[in-house]
């Protein structure tokens, strides 16, 4: 199978023909350059017979790619003039039609992937790429891996490390589940239009084993959006209102092994986690305890 990419003109020729204007609403920033789709491809490593997923694939220059490479792929588009052309698009380029699936859905809502995809790539809508990353990875335990086109910005917040300054909710979510690290930089000449923001590609690698629990990790997100929501202040002014007063909360954090003047830029993943359990812990023995006295 012989796929041939998009180019500049076919790609606003497709735009015309649909009638699609990329619009801010959604986030529309469509790559018109061979060269870089490919430079994502190689950068998520993606192999013949590998599956893969796209979020927001748009006219398909970067599905080709991914088809060009010898993958399958699952493409998640929500406007549904682009979800009906894409493969149409992807046979006129030399596609076999049991390499691609199109899903006509938000990516936010899905819950479940046809064909169980291992690796994610995408150019992901500048407007929800967060929340889209964390969806999928909380519910599509078998993507090991990927990488994704971002705002630099998100990309840099996504892969900090603790003790920085851009280290914050994005970075610590994004660990739970795995390693990152920055891929490669985008120009912005290569999109149509062309934004106002630079682009980064930000790859991940799945933990070999699961962090833990569902209910830990909805325990560890609550502690995390604590810390962050009022980052200048210690946490043990920071988690008060989750364990009740400061006073609470430095008996968890130091049972944690965490100073309670620490702030939340300051922990890893794996402190959050520790403070999730040391507070499970707590409430539970708080329970107990009148049924002790009982």
């Amino acid at each position: 199978m012989t796929v041939t990419l998009l180019g500049a003109t076919e790609i606003r020729r497709l735009a015309a023909e649909l009638d699609v204007t990329p619009t801010k609403k959604l986030g529309q920033n469509f790559v018109v350059d061979a060269n870089t789709v490919r430079k994502i491809v190689q950068a998520a490593r993606v192999q013949p017979g590998e599956r893969v997923v796209e979020v927001g694939p748009g006219l398909g220059s970067l599905t080709l790619a991914i088809l060009e490479a010898g993958a399958s792929v699952t493409a998640v588009e929500i406007d549904h003039r682009l979800a009906a052309r894409l493969a149409q698009t992807a046979a006129e380029h030399g596609v076999a039609p049991e390499m691609l699936t199109v899903v006509d859905a938000d990516a936010l809502r899905i819950t479940e992937l046809p064909g169980e995809p291992t690796v994610l790539v995408a150019n992901l809508p500048y407007n929800v790429s967060v929340p889209v990353l964390l969806h999928f990875l909380e519910n599509f335990t078998y993507l090991q891996r990927g990488v994704v086109m971002v705002q630099a910005e998100v990309a840099e917040r996504i892969a900090a490390k603790p003790g920085s300054k851009i280290y914050g909710t994005p970075s610590v979510k994004a660990a739970w589940y795995g390693d990152w690290r920055l891929s490669g930089t985008v120009s912005r000449q290569v999109f149509w239009p062309v934004p106002n923001v630079d682009s980064l590609l930000v790859g991940f690698a799945r933990a070999a084993s699961a962090r833990g629990s569902e209910e830990e990790r909805r325990r560890t997100f609550a502690i995390v959006d604590a810390a962050f929501n009022q980052r200048r202040k210690m946490l043990r002014q920071a988690l008060s209102g989750i364990f009740g007063s400061s006073a609470a909360a430095s008996e968890v954090l130091i049972a944690a092994g965490v100073a309670p003047t620490a702030r939340g830029e300051d922990l890893t993943v794996d402190d959050y986690q520790r403070i999730a359990q040391h507070a499970e812990h707590a409430e539970r023995a708080a329970i107990d305890q009148p049924q002790a006295a009982g």
